[in-house]
């Protein structure tokens, strides 16, 4: 399913609660409920859609007290994304693109890690600023890091996800994604709160997506998020408009 400008559309439900950097109890004025209903993602690729994207990301790491500078990552070489429904705002990630010149927000406190990669002649990226708004389906969580992955994987050719995450998400990342430890615990100086920093190799991503995507709606013994991703015929058409700009 298509819609105007999206690079990809679809129905889905509720089913994956606020995601961001932390956990806790959820202030009542954030939650809401979102029924079966058609979800876009889009760039944000304009002033407005970034600052739709800034907001909820304000608002769902700002009333657990973490900072965040909606600024903070200008220079670097990345592209954000967000996921909309009737209008509303519902999801954001960006994914960051290590280069020569300016690197990875990792590398604020995990240079040397980084480093040891980038030795080996890995090419990195690193999802970053992802916030989910509470009710939010998981195809909606999966979609975002799926054109993510295939934006950094297929288009340009990037081979591994390096991560911080807060402690309590690591668990999570790890189950839902295969996410490995790769840097301990330090504290990330951006948001005011311990984070720990987790490495994916895109080839396995790959593996996973192509053996379970699109596979939400049968009956599987898989607890990852891979079977909410797109399946791998859907991938063709979604790198397309990627590449086109249609965005």
């Amino acid at each position: 399913m298509q819609h105007d400008d999206a690079i990809v559309s679809f129905e889905a439900g509720p089913g994956l609660r606020d995601l961001v950097v932390g956990e806790g109890e959820t202030s009542k004025e954030l939650d809401h409920t979102i029924d079966q209903q058609i979800f876009h993602i889009r760039m944000a690729n304009s002033q407005g859609r970034r600052e739709a994207a800034s907001l909820l990301l304000k608002k769902m790491y700002g009333w657990r007290g973490y900072s965040v500078d909606p600024n903070a990552s200008h220079a670097l070489n990345k592209i954000t994304l967000f996921a909309e429904t009737g209008g509303q705002t519902v999801g954001t990630m960006s994914l960051c693109l290590d280069s020569g010149e300016v690197g990875l927000p990792a590398d604020e406190n995990f240079r040397d890690k980084l480093d040891d990669l980038r030795s080996q002649h890995r090419r990195l990226c690193e999802p970053s600023r992802l916030a989910i708004d509470k009710g939010v389906s998981k195809r909606v969580f999966a979609a975002l890091i799926h054109i993510s992955y295939i934006y950094a994987h297929n288009i340009h050719g990037y081979t591994d996800y390096v991560i911080e995450v807060n402690p309590r998400h690591v668990m999570f990342y790890k189950r839902m994604l295969g996410f490995r430890d790769f840097g301990g615990e330090r504290p990330c100086t951006r948001v005011g709160a311990p984070a720990v920093l987790l490495r994916l190799q895109l080839d396995y991503m790959g593996e996973q997506i192509r053996k379970f995507g699109g596979m939400m709606e049968q009956q599987t013994t898989e607890r990852s998020f891979y079977p909410y991703f797109f399946p791998t015929w859907d991938e063709p058409g979604i790198t397309g408009r990627l590449i086109a700009g249609k965005t």
